[in-house]
């Protein structure tokens, strides 16, 4: 049985223990076209009752309006407007320029702004907090730019907190079974780059390297990983995971956490300055 998902063709980095995920290239126009402005006001407002980025979040730092917390890589805003509806100094950055004109036409009072991860507009020490909800693993040449700007400007004993679609047992199972094609860099269309799925080891010890600690740890999205991984399992999965039912809904959350040890797309690291 062949279990390669076609849509998006992977390919195997045995050298740096990752995968390498076709999609198209997330420019900043790519961004762009994601964004409808009639709906785009809706879309950040119904974050208010969004519970996984504020309540992680609540974890570790109290509600606080002296807080500050960035987004970096915020797409919509609705995450930075979550946070702030929930009681924090609440910041976004993005480098899709048109999209961020948008909400700054729409939601004016959100700080969001255009600005690229790898080179912060804040000062030093100036956050208590930072996400980065799928940002990393979108950049072919290495995040270490990214992971040193998130030092920066995060304050010692902030908090980092990070999710990434991760090499997990599936993938891992796959890799060592021959079912990815071996990745050759003198033939890859750089076009169809999309993102990598990361080996979460490295990106903790990348970070232990610039004076973080992993506080928190929990593997996300098991239906996903299952449906993007094993072709026979697509369909009747994605109307799992696409259905607005409740029911089935709440039989996609409780199968994602049931699924997540196993076949989880992404994972949450939480990590704490403290150099």
């Amino acid at each position: 049985m062949d279990i390669n998902f076609k849509k998006n063709m992977r390919y195997c980095d045995k050298k740096n223990n990752r995968i390498i995920i076709e999609g198209g290239s997330p420019t900043p126009e790519f961004w762009d076209e994601q964004s409808i402005i009639k709906e785009l006001k809706k879309h950040i407002e119904s974050a208010r009752n969004e519970r996984f980025v504020s309540n992680i979040t609540a974890k570790f730092i109290k509600p606080d309006k002296t807080k500050k917390i960035l987004e970096g890589g915020c797409g919509r805003g609705h995450f930075v407007y979550s946070l702030k509806y929930n009681g924090y100094d609440a910041y976004g950055v993005d480098f899709a320029k048109e999209t961020i004109k948008k909400i700054n036409l729409v939601m004016p009072d959100l700080k969001v702004n255009i600005g690229d991860v790898r080179h912060l507009d804040f000062p030093d020490n100036f956050f208590d907090g930072y996400w980065s909800l799928g940002v990393i693993e979108h950049f072919f040449e290495g995040y270490d730019e990214i992971l040193s700007e998130m030092k920066r400007v995060i304050k010692k004993n902030g908090y980092l907190f990070l999710t990434f679609p991760h090499m997990s047992f599936l993938r891992k199972l796959k890799m060592k079974m021959g079912l990815y094609p071996p990745f050759n860099a003198n033939v890859f269309d750089m076009n169809l780059f999309y993102h990598f799925a990361l080996d979460p080891a490295k990106v903790k010890s990348d970070l232990e390297k610039l004076g973080f600690r992993m506080v928190y740890s929990r593997q996300l999205e098991g239906i996903k990983g299952l449906k993007d991984e094993i072709s026979i399992l697509n369909k009747p999965l994605q109307k799992i995971y696409n259905s607005q039912n409740f029911f089935v809904r709440a039989l996609n959350y409780f199968g994602a956490k049931i699924l997540a040890p196993f076949s989880a797309h992404a994972i949450l690291q939480v990590f704490k300055r403290n150099q």
